[in-house]
């Protein structure tokens, strides 16, 4: 079972639940047309379907290696690149003065999201490469964009971000790797690991984007500051000049992503690697965040694009496997889809799919508002809400993601468990999903201890009255009423996290987790109900069950998803305090 892109739904949740005819009237996007957006993401998903997804399989079984001290990708992987950079793909979201497209920011995550889907172990590479151009085009020196964003925008060059070490996992205050300055340039010394597509040979050129520290640098966060590393450094008239000491020491071997080279980075092994420094000295994990952000959103979609994949796959398989009688069942020979139970995960599956993409586009969509609205307080409010739906993305949705996969493999019973069908792929492939970009506690803790507490609770008491309005609105829908109770659920919770950490620091901090799952299926939720209320709107006279089955799986996210938020807020409420209460010795 291959990969087909959800076309009809994405369209749909792009147009009636990500608001994107908002972001397409801003004058930035009047090139958006809804012919040109209906022809991007045709093309993307062709792309997906007949270049990405039959590679899949070849990135797991015959993955990125070191050969003679140089990583060769999987099979395929070079002939797909050149099929992005001659269509000038990876500048979708970027601008015309670099040589990007200067389309929104929520159309280049559909199309991500197909990609993604279809081999999230190749399409880590464009990912990452967006996010190095984003935090350049933002903080870098007139002559450092000039040098570096017209290659990375067309994806002839790759980008990368290191800030990983071997002594300093998600803690950024134990980096060590340090810069010495030397006339107009620094030399860096120090090893990053996890850094995904750290090496390989799809292109004539990688720019490292290092966290590193000053010789004076104060103690901690305070003290990082970020440089360009390019791996061949970058003449005045952009030709390329001398192999830079920052080499791939070794790959790291892994659960899943196996398509994706994961590498150990080695800088100033002899001389010292070249870098520049990106805007002002110690304001670099400042800087690095914009590259963050854009990961933390991207890996959220991963998190989504994988349980799509699954969920396909799951489907399928359900639909041609003849198993026993089903329950009730009055017809002949039916495949396991007809089972209850397989119909329950199954539609588990779809509902809290849909729930996310809603989710994440919207996520998007406020993003494109917050950097090109022409209102500041329209700007500022976009802000506001992309800044609490990040960890959300983030957190919840690679959470469910590897739901999702898991339950892809229990659709297949046994024959999930066995490798040649594909769905153990998924579940490995997504395993990373809730871990790397910040695992699901940083992301919690982001949520509750800086965008919760600092404000008193004023932020995500504005993003319960954007979800209120919503539920406003559906009130003759069953899910409008479910909504209305699960608000003031979070709504008690946020009361309650405010009051806690007067009492004990610890207290939020344990309820992070629950308290971000709660957020998501709340604003899952919220997606549900407007995809459920333009579905209403727009369902006389349709004939292809389309948007009727969107007022059906609004039904069954009401009770089956949004019914855990009552007891997510009991224990975030009454059950934090067991957290801490048992002694160490005693676990």
């Amino acid at each position: 079972m291959t990969y087909a892109a959800p076309l009809a739904d994405i369209k749909f949740v792009l147009e009636h639940v990500a608001g994107l005819g908002k972001v397409t009237a801003l004058p930035v996007f009047a090139e958006a047309s809804p012919d040109l957006v209906e022809s991007i993401l045709e093309e993307a998903a062709k792309i997906a379907a007949d270049t990405l997804a039959p590679l899949n399989r070849i990135g797991d079984t015959d993955g990125a290696r070191m050969v003679d001290g140089k990583v060769q990708v999987s099979p395929g992987w070079p002939e797909a690149w050149n099929v992005l950079v001659e269509g000038g793909w990876n500048g979708l979201p970027f601008s015309p003065e670099h040589g990007g497209m200067g389309l929104p920011n929520v159309l280049n995550t559909a199309v991500q999201e197909m990609w993604q889907a279809a081999n999230m172990a190749f399409a880590l590479c464009p990912m990452l490469t967006q996010g190095a151009v984003n935090a350049v085009e933002s903080y870098g020196t007139d002559e450092q964009k000039a040098l570096y964003l017209p290659k990375m925008v067309t994806g002839e060059w790759t980008g990368t971000m290191n800030l990983t070490e071997p002594g300093a996992g998600s803690d950024l205050a134990a980096i060590r790797t340090k810069a010495v300055p030397e006339g107009d340039h620094y030399r860096l010394f120090g090893s990053k690991i996890f850094i995904t597509y750290g090496d390989h040979e799809m292109v004539e050129n990688i720019i490292h984007l290092v966290l590193a520290r000053l010789p004076d640098a104060p103690a901690g966060v305070k003290g990082i500051s970020l440089f360009i590393v390019p791996k061949f450094l970058v003449n005045a008239d952009g030709s390329l000049g001398a192999r830079n000491d920052a080499v791939c020491a070794s790959l790291e071997h892994k659960l899943g992503i196996h398509g994706s080279p994961t590498a150990v980075m080695a800088f100033g092994e002899k001389d010292g690697a070249i870098g520049t420094l990106v805007g002002e000295a110690n304001r670099g994990l400042e800087y690095m965040f914009t590259m963050m952000n854009h990961a933390r959103q991207a890996v959220g979609l991963q998190g989504l694009a994988i349980a799509e994949r699954a969920y396909q796959q799951a489907l399928h398989y359900a639909r041609e496997r003849v198993q026993g009688k089903p329950t009730g069942w009055t017809g002949g020979a039916t495949g396991i889809v007809n089972h209850p139970d397989v119909r329950r995960m199954l539609m588990t599956m779809k509902c809290q799919i849909e729930a996310m993409r809603g989710l994440i586009y919207a996520a998007a969509a406020y993003v494109d508002i917050a950097h090109n609205h022409d209102d500041a307080a329209e700007r500022a409010r976009a802000q506001l809400l992309a800044d609490l739906y990040t960890p959300l993305v983030k957190g919840w949705s690679t959470e469910v993601g590897n739901v999702i996969a898991s339950l892809g493999v229990q659709v297949h019973g046994g024959m999930g468990y066995v490798e040649e069908t594909g769905a153990a792929q998924h579940f490995r492939d997504a395993r990373i999903t809730t871990i790397y970009e910040g695992t699901t506690a940083i992301q919690a803790n982001d949520l509750v201890l800086r965008k919760t507490l600092r404000d008193g609770g004023q932020g995500i008491r504005v993003l319960l009255a954007d979800v209120a309005a919503t539920a406003d609105s559906a009130t003759g829908l069953a899910i409008g009423g479910k909504l209305k109770t699960a608000i003031a659920a979070a709504a008690a919770c946020t009361d309650w996290l405010v009051g806690a950490a007067k009492e004990d620091p610890r207290l939020p901090a344990g309820a992070a987790v629950p308290f971000l799952e709660l957020m998501g299926i709340l604003v899952g939720g919220q997606m549900m109900a407007k995809a459920a209320l333009a579905a209403q709107g727009a369902a006389q006279g349709a004939t292809d069950g389309f948007l009727a089955a969107k007022l059906v799986t609004a039904d069954f996210y009401a009770d089956h998803v949004l019914s855990k938020v009552d007891g997510l807020g009991q224990s975030i409420q009454a059950g934090s305090k067991a957290i801490m209460a048992l002694d160490e010795a005693l676990l």
